[in-house]
């Protein structure tokens, strides 16, 4: 089916439902060459059963590997003040403003303030990391895209006073939303590896419970490079693949593999501990869940396909995510 990106930027939150819910529309981009990168998130949040407690939540973190420093803010805003539509990317959070054009908003938080003004363009389709027909059933409770990869954005960012040019610095625009969080997973993003700046690798494994039972790593990957889309993703795929995260020593690495009739993508994500900070996400149902989000991770891939030579990708610009209930991590949870 065509891929259009108004259909798959639509809200699909029903403020009037009681059904719980979570929506995020949250861009990110790193520096070409230094360790310096940006996350930006926009976020509908309603628990469930309580429709009038939506409210909206502003999120921004700035990654400094030179100086060693991370800085995050969140701002919750009343759903009063928000708008959320739900034909096209069209996002209000406050003041704060999204479209398919740029982002221009402020977030102040316990210790640290942001202000973006920020446009950019979005040249490819969108990216779906599940197969199309996943995204309108119930299962899974969450589901994640990318509206725009490999965005280019081009502005200001001031942390704390101090502003910071944005030229030209490559990420992407996502979409996340569902009735639940995941109950566990690790979710990787790599907007152009070194030598293959057109390159785009998207990848999750994720682990669901049901009552006192887990079910086995799922791990889909999605890769598009040399003009060719690699989509090892369906359910029956994502069960064979491999994937295993390891958190709580001075490095967090998570290995992943997946292979298709011949083609095979083995990837290794990976960043010390002190490039993470720690979030809390509340979870519709009830609970917090905690997210250790790092920007300034390192990406290794091998690509084996028949008849071809073995392609080997790195990038130090890898988007590396893990969503966990464990507390022994040693990253501090800082909004």
């Amino acid at each position: 089916m065509p891929v259009d990106r108004d259909r798959w930027n639509a809200c699909r939150f029903d403020p009037t439902s009681g059904v719980g819910h979570y929506e995020s529309y949250f861009q990110r981009a790193n520096h070409p060459t230094r360790p310096l990168a940006w996350w930006i998130r926009y976020t509908v949040f309603c628990p469930k059963g309580q429709p009038e407690r939506a409210v909206g939540e502003l999120w921004a973190i700035w990654f400094d590997g030179e100086r060693g420093t991370i800085a995050a803010a969140k701002q919750v805003v009343p759903w009063h003040d928000c708008a959320f539509a739900r034909d096209r990317l069209d996002v209000r959070v406050g003041a704060a403003t999204l479209d398919d054009r740029g982002l221009r908003g402020a977030a102040t938080g316990a210790a640290h303030s942001f202000a973006w003004e920020l446009a950019y363009t979005s040249p490819e389709p969108p990216l779906l990391l599940m197969p199309a027909n996943l995204y309108a059933g119930g299962f899974p409770k969450a589901k994640a895209l990318v509206g725009s990869p490999n965005a280019a954005f081009t502005g200001t960012i001031t942390v704390d006073g101090e502003a910071h040019a944005i030229d030209g610095w490559v990420g992407s625009q996502c979409h996340n939303w569902g009735s639940r969080h995941t109950d566990r997973y690790a979710w990787g993003q790599v907007a152009g590896f070194d030598g293959a700046p057109d390159s785009f690798f998207e990848c999750a494994t994720a682990r669901l419970k049901f009552g006192p039972l887990w079910t086995p790593p799922m791990t889909l990957m999605v890769l598009r490079v040399e003009g060719e889309q690699i989509a090892l993703n369906s359910l029956v795929q994502a069960v064979r693949a491999s994937g295993r995260v390891t958190i709580g020593g001075p490095e967090f690495a998570w290995e992943l593999r997946s292979r298709r009739a011949g083609v095979e993508v083995e990837a290794r994500i990976f960043a010390p501990r002190e490039a993470f900070v720690g979030l809390a996400y509340g979870n519709p149902p009830g609970g917090v869940k905690t997210c250790l989000n790092s920007k300034i991770a390192g990406c290794e891939l091998r690509l084996r396909r028949p008849g071809r030579p073995e392609l080997t990708l790195r990038s130090a610009r890898a988007a590396f995510e893990v969503l966990t209930d464990e507390t022994g991590h040693g990253v501090p949870v800082v909004a």
